[in-house]
């Protein structure tokens, strides 16, 4: 197995400008997925795709044991800078290098729609114990807003095909043929992100595919995106809420 490679070239070159722009998750949002997962105390987890540590950091509130498994070295690098004592693996989600029944749970946080998810599903029941738990997680733009859906839009028109993303479902039509597990349980929570105008840029800036872009193209992105800030009163001025929200998903070997 490999890493895809707009994740691999994308996410090394932007990976601290990622911890900066992108936004965290609400204390909410934890609170339902450690129930929903049992977490806590005398637990293990292992996060796949952990990039910066964005949501490992919440993981590891819990009181669970966290083992974060991110294969892009300058992600690992910015995670351990950032939480020192967190057990961090080289390693794909198809392919952790964790051992056989080693965790209890499996978290991806903006990260599954990356994954094979027939080799990811089977690693996942490699490494977890009997009644092992897997959550998903993924903070996603309200583009009922007006100006978010236009932003959006901008994003889109630089992304190609062979970019995957989760909003079109495809990711979830996997699970509802999936056998060994229940059904998915869902939960979606508000997680307004205040920040300046660079923060919102670097909202697209930072992804995989627009990073990778050459200076005169992403510039030529950066103007377009500037251009639907200053045609709405929401999106103008120094502090501008972008209206995400986290989508938890979860579910459990039979």
């Amino acid at each position: 197995m490999a890493i895809h490679h707009a994740a691999e070239l994308g996410y090394q070159l932007a990976a601290a400008d990622y911890e900066r722009v992108r936004p965290s998750y609400p204390t909410r949002a934890l609170g339902v997925l450690a129930d929903a997962l049992n977490l806590g105390p005398g637990k293990q987890v292992a996060e796949v795709g952990a990039g910066t540590g964005k949501f490992t950091r919440l993981l590891a509130l819990t009181g669970a044991r966290v083992i974060a498994v991110e294969p892009v070295a300058a992600m690992r690098a910015r995670l351990a800078e950032l939480l020192p004592r967190v057990e961090i693996v080289d390693g794909l989600a198809e392919a952790t290098g964790l051992a056989d029944a080693s965790v209890d749970v499996v978290v991806a946080a903006q990260a599954w729609h990356w994954f094979d998810p027939a080799a990811a599903l089977a690693e996942v029941e490699r490494i977890t114990r009997p009644g092992g738990r897997l959550g998903l997680v993924w903070n996603t733009l309200d583009e009922t807003v007006p100006w978010v859906s236009e932003y959006s839009s901008i994003y889109r028109l630089w992304r190609t095909d062979a970019v995957p993303g989760h909003r079109d479902g495809t990711w979830r039509k996997f699970f509802d043929t999936v056998q060994g597990w229940d059904s998915l349980c869902e939960e979606h929570v508000p997680n307004p992100y205040v920040t300046d105008r660079e923060g919102v840029l670097g909202q697209a800036l930072t992804s995989s595919m627009i990073s990778t872009l050459d200076d005169g193209r992403r510039a030529q992105v950066r103007r377009q995106l500037e251009e639907v800030l200053e045609r709405h009163h929401e999106s103008r001025g120094d502090r501008i809420e972008i209206p995400y929200v986290t989508d938890l998903y979860w579910t459990s070997r039979v």
